[in-house]
């Protein structure tokens, strides 16, 4: 388990900050991450990775010369939001365009994606390619679902071993693209890992057995077996890999691969030799020349008990840069010339600074409006601290267990800057609109998007002139619903937050239009009890989309974490209405 910690919020921030203190010759700090610290050459394509935090040496750890210009850091197993890759992006870019690649959560393509749509509109050239290689999280006619583990490694190097020859944006995509269709990961573990703080492991392998199929962020695997010898184990992950080439490989004979060993965080380095003595021998078996294997750490979680093998299958074009130097903090291979001078810029950490901001003009009944909207929001955060232990679990039965944390911290900054922007005489959009965008930045993930624009799109119909009254309340809670499908790409019945936030939105606008002049109090009421009962009926669902998916069955009988808590938030906010009403 996470035994040295300060406050469990603080962790990922903390860790980058020591992270950096330990590293200036590769890395320096800037807002949302952190990029080399040595200058790239003008016009060079610039290589963005990036995800939660959790996984060291992955991400932070492999920037550097010859792998990534930068790494977007973002909360424990949360992805980061699009301020951070946006602002990573916009320090590492030296002229060449950008190409963001990252593993295929849905946190992670809600983010990059919206980050690569801002860098475009501001005239940088920006591509996004995502690894795909855990054969175990979808059908081979699925691929495209499936998340990206160790062979992020092989995917990010290809890359970044073609900017660094200086190929153009589009050949550096062409060849990540290549890199991730020929590669294949498999992973087993035999216990789950812990979150700083959280009193009990996000899962539990019964003794004696171990779980096939994991993820890396604590994601439970998709059956049992019993504990191998080592021998075993490596039987088990090569054949299980040998049994799915990718296209362009008819046979395993004669072929050579990139071989990456993998320990998920409490597997020691000795334990994966012994391991990959048998794993040598059975790639040698099958015809198969191992190249520039990989054994070690590559891509954690915490403390998880697990070993994961992948095999990059590589061509006359990928093995050079498979093979071409590097030196990043966490991976080194080869020798590379002398390098420049360390750039002094934020060579001494990155302090961020308050933000300073300011608000247009608003009317008394606007600002009054603002002080129930803050208000609100101090109730929300005071309901998901309570309840957050709670949430954290319910979202580990078949996903990563960090759905309470994610939530803590973005509704704690989104209150501050509600509270900010109160002080400076915001109406109750604008104090809604600088609470959404905290409240994506600071949670990242899925749900810190997907918050982000309920707050905002809630602000937006209130806006800074007229008293807000129930109808506008009404339409900017249906604009939500709208904005949070259309980002989200889910649907009634998928269990996700959509699954409460839907019914929310119809029962308020229908007891709106029944009780047209009344109390906003009463109509909330309705409105959160149906999100409630949904919230409750989605423990019947089986989860269509995200990383519950391919735990689909372990779900069944457990309500899902979003519609949770935003019931749980429908709720708190009926509270102060109702106080306000009184």
């Amino acid at each position: 388990m996470t035994r040295l910690f300060n406050t469990p919020a603080a962790f990922a921030d903390e860790a980058l900050e020591g992270f950096v203190a330990a590293h200036r010759r590769w890395v320096r700090r800037v807002p949302g991450g952190v990029v080399r610290a040595t200058p790239t050459a003008p016009g060079q394509v610039a290589v963005v990775i990036g995800g939660g935090s959790g996984h060291y040496p992955a991400f932070s750890g492999l920037v550097g010369r010859g792998l990534a210009h930068g790494a977007a850091v973002g909360n424990v197993f949360a992805s980061p939001s699009a301020q951070q890759v946006h602002q990573i992006a916009k320090a590492a870019h030296s002229g060449g365009g950008v190409l963001l690649t990252f593993g295929n959560y849905a946190g992670d393509v809600l983010h990059f994606g919206q980050a690569e749509e801002r860098l475009n509109t501001e005239g940088i050239d920006c591509r996004t390619v995502v690894v795909t290689d855990d054969i175990s999280s979808a059908a081979p006619e699925e691929s495209a679902k499936r998340r990206g583990v160790a062979g992020d490694l092989a995917v990010f190097k290809t890359a970044a071993a073609a900017a660094e020859a200086g190929l153009p944006l589009d050949e550096v995509v062409r060849l990540a693209r290549l890199a991730n269709a020929r590669t294949r990961s498999f992973g087993v573990a035999f216990s789950g890992c812990t979150l700083p703080g959280a009193e009990a492991p996000l899962f539990t392998v019964p003794e004696g057995r171990m779980a096939v199929g994991l993820g890396i962020h604590g994601e439970p695997g998709l059956s049992e077996a019993a504990v191998p010898t080592a021998d075993e184990a490596a039987e088990l992950l090569v054949s299980t890999l040998l049994a799915e080439l990718p296209q362009g490989v008819e046979t395993p004979r004669g072929q050579r691969a990139g071989v990456i060993l993998n320990g998920l965080g409490s597997v020691k380095y000795e334990e994966l030799f012994v391991v990959y003595r048998r794993v040598a021998r059975l790639l040698d078996e099958a015809g198969v020349e191992a190249v520039d294997p990989e054994v070690g750490e590559l891509v954690t979680s915490f403390d998880m008990a697990g070993v994961s093998l992948t095999l990059f299958w590589l061509d006359d074009e990928l093995e050079p840069l498979w093979t071409a130097p590097a030196d990043a903090p966490a991976y080194r291979k080869g020798a590379l010339g002398p390098a420049a001078d360390v750039s002094s810029e934020g060579s001494e950490g990155f302090a961020e600074q308050p933000e300073q901001i300011t608000v247009p003009e608003a009317s008394e009944e606007s600002r009054a409006a603002a002080r129930t909207a803050l208000d609100a929001l101090a109730a929300v955060v005071r309901t998901i601290d309570e309840h957050a232990d709670e949430l954290g679990r319910i979202d580990a039965v078949a996903g990563d267990g960090d759905h309470g944390i994610g939530m803590r911290r973005g509704s704690e900054a989104a209150y501050e800057a509600g509270r900010r922007a109160q002080g400076l005489g915001a109406g109750a959009g604008t104090l809604l609109c600088h609470a959404a965008d905290a409240w994506a930045d600071r949670a990242g993930g899925t749900s810190g998007a997907l918050w982000g624009v309920i707050l905002r799109q809630v602000g937006t119909a209130l806006g800074d002139t007229d008293r807000p009254d129930a109808a506008a309340v009404s339409r900017g809670v249906t604009a939500a619903a709208d904005g949070v499908m259309r980002l989200g790409k889910a649907e009634v019945g998928d269990k996700t937050m959509v699954d409460g936030l839907v019914p929310l939105a119809g029962a308020l606008g229908e007891a709106v239009t029944v009780s047209e002049g009344q109390p906003l109090a009463a109509a909330w009421d309705a409105a959160a009890t149906a999100a409630e009962a949904a919230a409750k009926a989605t423990a019947e669902l089986l989860p269509r989309l995200g990383r519950a998916r391919p735990h689909a069955e372990k779900s069944l009988g457990t309500p899902d974490a979003g519609a949770v808590s935003l019931a749980l938030i429908a709720r708190a906010v009926h509270g102060v209405l109702a106080a306000k009403n009184d």
